[in-house]
């Protein structure tokens, strides 16, 4: 097996052990509660949802056979679990990252299921990253067309996902804390896998179970920093919505909150496969947030730095990437990551001995919104020379936002689905002059 190849091996064992490990199966079990002694409903919204919904109806039809599940999961298009039998819990497909009609009919039902609950029934809200824009339902005054265009220019503002979620908090019936005020004075537990850096309850789906430490005059600021229009009326539904439940609100006594899984968890598991190779471990971190090009220049220069003294190691970092695009274009093909790895491909301009992955740990990094849209892509020593034997101008896709037809004529895209988890990205650059050795261990 020629050195490209192992390299490949290698990074896709990365990218796989860090998903697995925030996978619903792996990671929510040990915090699912005792049955309650009325019926358990389930709330659950993300990427994840669907996953995390079957998971935890199997778990309680295995060890509580005779209690009442209902519930609804409310997931990505695409991003549902296969059918296993017929469920207590429904799924509904909605739009994500811009709401659509069915995000918001499912988001009435959650009220609805909400104001249902009784003395004795325990509400589990199942959260994991996506929620924010699949549990839509606009506050009053302002309509879902509203609320569309206002996340398009948010998402091409470059705002880091704590802002763009701040603003949706304060224009919404259901996050920012809102769904615990629905919920009261019946209990809750919030299980969630964090896709945010820092892992915030609060920017985590937009914390619709947990106290808002955010005012509209936060949100409103926000607007005008990055330049976003705003229509009179919206910013009068905003000036006029109620603010949010803050702390020691008293909706939020009966309402626990545990984190389940989180992208430090990922870069550990990675981190364990790689030591096991015998690579020594630089971790960034899991709360790397920034434009997707600048953050590959400052990640090349770590590489080369590592390269020169000697160093056999894996340089491993998570958050979010972004990219902002020219005002009035979108670009080409392609997301955060994959321009992530064409611009770290040209920052390191063909150093030997150099490979790397970027992905996001949802199996599907921006593009269309696809579920067969690619994770993210590759980058090697050979990509750029590879590239322009092909005719290819990396320097002219990277300025075109167009990173995903460069590396599909390659053959370097990341191509795995959903995954059904979502811990933000994972980023791992493997510095070795040699190839990395064979081991067993797994």
């Amino acid at each position: 097996m020629d050195e490209h190849s192992t390299s490949r091996e290698f990074l896709l064992e990365l990218y796989g052990a860090a998903v697995r490990s925030a996978r619903p199966h792996a990671c929510l079990p040990p915090h699912l509660p005792p049955p309650p002694s009325g019926r358990l409903v389930v709330f659950a919204v993300g990427k994840a949802a669907s996953a995390m919904a079957a998971v935890t109806e199997a778990h309680y039809r295995a060890h509580a056979p005779r209690l009442g599940i209902s519930g609804l999961a409310l997931t990505r298009h695409g991003h549902s679990m296969p059918a296993q039998g017929e469920s207590a819990i429904e799924t509904i497909e909605a739009g994500h990252p811009v709401p659509d009609e069915a995000g918001l009919a499912a988001s009435r039902r959650f009220l609805a299921m909400a104001h249902a609950l009784g003395p004795d029934d325990l509400a589990l809200v199942l959260l994991s990253g996506g929620g924010s824009a699949l549990a839509t339902l606009p506050a009053k005054g302002v309509s879902l067309a509203d609320k569309q265009a206002l996340t398009r220019a948010l998402l091409a503002s470059g705002a880091p996902i704590a802002d763009i979620n701040c603003v949706r908090k304060h224009l919404s019936r259901i996050k920012g804390g809102r769904l615990a005020a629905a919920l009261a004075p019946a209990s809750s537990l919030t299980l969630a896998i964090s896709d945010v850096a820092g892992d915030e309850p609060s920017v985590i789906a937009s914390g619709p179970t947990v106290p808002d430490p955010t005012t509209r005059e936060d949100a409103l600021a926000i607007l005008e920093r990055f330049a976003i229009p705003l229509p009179a009326h919206v910013r009068a539904a905003l000036c006029a919505t109620p603010e949010s439940p803050k702390p020691g609100d008293p909706c939020f006594s009966h309402a626990r909150y545990e984190l389940v899984a989180s992208g430090a968890g990922a870069l550990d598991a990675a981190a364990r496969l790689a030591a096991l190779r015998g690579y020594e471990i630089l971790s960034l971190g899991d709360r790397i947030e920034g434009e997707a090009r600048d953050l590959a220049a400052a990640h090349a220069a770590m590489a080369l730095d590592a390269q020169k003294t000697g160093r056999r190691c894996v340089i491993l970092s998570g958050g979010e990437a972004g990219v902002t695009f020219t005002p009035g274009k979108s670009g080409g093909r392609g997301g955060p990551n994959q321009e992530y790895a064409l611009a770290l491909a040209l920052a390191l301009a063909g150093t030997p001995g150099i490979a790397a992955i970027a992905g996001d740990t949802d199996g599907i990094d921006g593009g269309s919104g696809r579920a067969d849209d690619p994770a993210g892509a590759l980058a090697f020593p050979g990509t750029l020379s590879r590239a322009r034997a092909l005719g290819l101008d990396p320097e002219e896709a990277l300025a075109s936002h167009d990173s995903g037809s460069f590396f599909a004529a390659l053959g370097d895209l990341v191509l795995t689905g959903p995954s059904f988890t979502n811990v933000n990205d994972f980023r791992a650059i493997v510095i070795d002059n040699a190839c990395p050795t064979r081991s067993k261990a797994t």
